[in-house]
């Protein structure tokens, strides 16, 4: 049996589509066939994507969504839903982390991360799934976690924290939207390179982190794809309620 990874004729809408996963994704997605929504809270960078990935021959709408705004995801699907006639697969990727002891971090900087990276994924994905729900269609609904939702590491508390609830709550999510042809798994990667942790892992602390990953080197966002375009596509139909950890052996090193 052909099982393929593409997507033509579908629409996927990812989150955080200005950071630097987030609009591999919707580069990723688009090269598959897919028409990209691309949601974040500020819309010029998303405008300039727009453009890169129009200019590859890949279809894409930027809308402002803040994720942490009920009033906000519903206006954002309602424009995707005008723009595109329906979400297919939503990629839930905004989040943000705080880099602290556990001790010093302050309040408003616990709210901030874990309502962004929960409570904001949880807003996202139901809104999706009441649309899909009450369409009668099918659909993907993909929450990008971390290992650090499996196993913890000093100094990101309320980041370990909400990708472990996230992760939690991609399966009960999963387990109530299955009769609905809805689909909700867990992409988790590890420590994947981008511009904006290069320094960090040029150091010496970084260097060391590295050398605790059993394939000793750090993930590139191309090492992503296999992961994201399985869950996203039908060639995932059976499953649901699953977490792909995509770490290069992280999760499996010795303590």
């Amino acid at each position: 049996m052909d099982v393929g990874f593409r997507l033509d004729g579908k629409v996927a809408l990812v989150t955080g589509a200005a950071g630097a996963l987030g609009s591999h994704f919707a580069g990723t997605l688009g090269h598959a066939g897919a028409t990209v929504v691309l949601a974040g809270r500020r819309l010029q960078p998303l405008k300039e994507l727009a453009a890169r990935l129009h200019s590859n021959h890949i279809t894409a709408h930027p809308v402002h969504m803040d994720v942490g705004d009920p009033a906000s995801v519903e206006q954002a699907f309602d424009e995707a839903w005008s723009l595109c006639g329906g979400v297919d697969v939503l990629v839930c990727n905004a989040g943000v982390a705080v880099n602290k002891k556990a001790l010093d971090i302050p309040f408003d900087e616990w709210s901030q991360v874990v309502d962004t990276n929960l409570k904001g994924s949880w807003l996202v994905c139901r809104q999706a799934a009441r649309r899909l729900a009450d369409a009668g269609r099918p659909g993907s609904i993909i929450t990008v976690t971390s290992i650090l939702g499996h196993r913890v590491a000093a100094a990101v508390l309320p980041y370990a924290a909400s990708k472990a609830g996230l992760e939690h709550m991609t399966r009960a999510m999963a387990l109530e939207w299955a009769r609905h042809g809805i689909r909700v798994n867990a992409l988790a990667p590890g420590y994947i390179e981008t511009s904006l942790n290069s320094d960090f892992f040029a150091s010496e602390a970084g260097q060391a982190l590295i050398r605790r990953i059993p394939q000793r080197r750090l993930g590139r966002p191309q090492d992503l794809d296999g992961a994201l375009l399985l869950l996203a596509s039908d060639a995932s139909l059976y499953m649901t309620g699953s977490s792909i950890v995509v770490d290069g052996g992280h999760l499996q090193s010795s303590l």
